[in-house]
């Protein structure tokens, strides 16, 4: 796997690229029968759901069965690497790649602290009542709503988040209050439109406890290389024309048509930005037997509960 950092004109790090070659299904992925996904961890189930129609929201339920493919991180760990998120980035790159039980596949990801989760709160809203509200409530069972939110907002769990006085969680809030709390690590999901936490329910516990604002590393499909020659392309084309477009209008009204490059310029540096950071839509693989073989899972999974209703 080839890492390499992402930066802005000005040399601000933006997050950590992650070019994967060509391997299987992931330990953890998304499989599919149509409206129906199957979130698997090393062929186990992991959560279940069911895009409602037509698209308002998710019903989902979740089992006991995620494991963490990061091993637990120590304290000295954390005052070693406080602050710097680029350091963490390449941390949890080493286990995304080389422990079993993650996400990745072949193509180029990006681990960046520049999620799309929004970080304006209203003055009287606490960290705590903040991140509570973004938190997608429900064991077993729940509902991702993508009517009433935005859902890009929310995070959903993989297991219940532990509370304050958890014993894993007491030892998190000293690293809150000391500003030394590793990063919660994120997934987004386009078939579920949210945020799956991958690593550290007890260390956003400790947060929401102490009050204070997690630190994030969010994990998402962006532009193959292999496209990335052919986008460039088309967005120094798009520059180009609407350059000849403006020039087109200078020669019919004269110099007091700007030239178009203070909007066309600008435009073109987004797009090439995005080529690096914008999120691509989730892989998700055909569930072997289709929607019987997932209404036999839920079945198992669920032990006759009535679930789902549809």
């Amino acid at each position: 796997m080839q890492r390499s950092d992402v930066t802005r004109d000005d040399g601000t790090w933006v997050g950590l690229s992650l070019d994967v070659p060509d391997r299987r299904r992931p330990d953890l992925c998304v499989l599919s029968a149509g409206p129906r996904l199957l979130l698997s961890q090393l062929s186990r189930p992991v959560l279940l759901a069911v895009v409602e129609e037509p698209l308002q929201g998710v019903d989902f339920w979740r089992t006991d069965a995620y494991r963490s493919f990061v091993p637990p991180l120590r304290a000295d760990t954390g005052r070693a690497l406080a602050g710097s998120p680029e350091r963490w980035a390449h941390r949890f790159a080493r286990h995304l790649v080389d422990s079993p039980g993650g996400p990745l596949h072949g193509g180029r990801w990006l681990l960046s602290p520049e999620s799309p989760l929004p970080r304006r709160r209203h003055a009287s809203t606490s960290h705590s009542e903040y991140w509570s509200s973004m938190l997608v409530e429900g064991h077993p069972d729940g509902y991702i709503d993508w009517y009433f939110h935005s859902t890009e907002w929310e995070v959903l769990p993989l297991r219940p988040v532990p509370g304050p006085d958890d014993g894993r969680v007491k030892a998190y809030r000293k690293q809150a209050r000391e500003g030394t709390l590793p990063p919660v690590l994120l997934w987004w999901v386009s078939g579920l439109d949210c945020h799956l936490i991958l690593d550290g329910h007890a260390r956003l516990a400790a947060a929401i406890a102490e009050s204070v604002e997690p630190p994030l590393l969010q994990l998402h499909r962006t532009v193959p290389r292999d496209d990335l020659a052919a986008r460039t392309d088309e967005a120094v084309g798009s520059y180009e024309n609407e350059l000849a477009r403006f020039a087109e209008l200078r020669a019919v009204h004269g110099p007091t048509v700007p030239d178009g490059a203070a909007t066309a310029g600008p435009r073109l540096a987004r797009l090439l930005h995005d080529l690096d950071t914008a999120q691509q839509p989730t892989w998700a693989w055909p569930l072997p037997g289709g929607e019987g073989a997932w209404r036999r899972i839920a079945r198992e999974v669920t032990l006759g509960a009535d679930w789902p209703r549809s």
